[in-house]
């Protein structure tokens, strides 16, 4: 069993950078694949990032591959979201999640956390 917790979101200009984080607290933390979602309003949620359980590969939306760079540390049981070159198009709600292995789909998400907003003006 997984708890998540975001952090990290605010408000920034286009061409900015944040980083988010996602704190697990459940001993098997280091069993999941840990994935990046997001939503804005009005729109479906989509699939941003993932990182596997053992660390070994990640996968990245199109539309954020160069610019964003998920990781993990285990020890922490925290996973990261490194954000560059922010767009008005990145703002959303952004979501971590875990699985067991790693998928681009949300339903196959094990774990949720509630969210942090990540808005982006030009």
């Amino acid at each position: 069993q997984v708890q998540l917790e975001e952090s990290g979101g605010g408000l920034v200009q286009a061409g900015g950078s944040l980083r988010l984080s996602c704190a697990a607290s459940g001993r098997t933390f280091s069993f999941y694949g840990m994935h990046w979602f997001r939503q804005a309003p009005g729109k479906e949620r989509e699939f941003v990032a993932a990182i596997r359980w053992n660390g070994g590969s990640t996968d990245y939306a199109d539309s954020v591959k160069g610019r964003f760079t998920i990781s993990r540390d285990d020890a922490k049981k925290t996973v990261y979201l490194q954000m560059n070159m922010l767009k008005p198009e990145d703002t959303a709600i952004y979501s971590c999640a875990a699985a067991y292995g790693s998928s681009r789909r949300d339903y196959d998400m094990a774990y949720w956390g509630t969210g942090t907003l990540v808005t982006v003006s030009s």
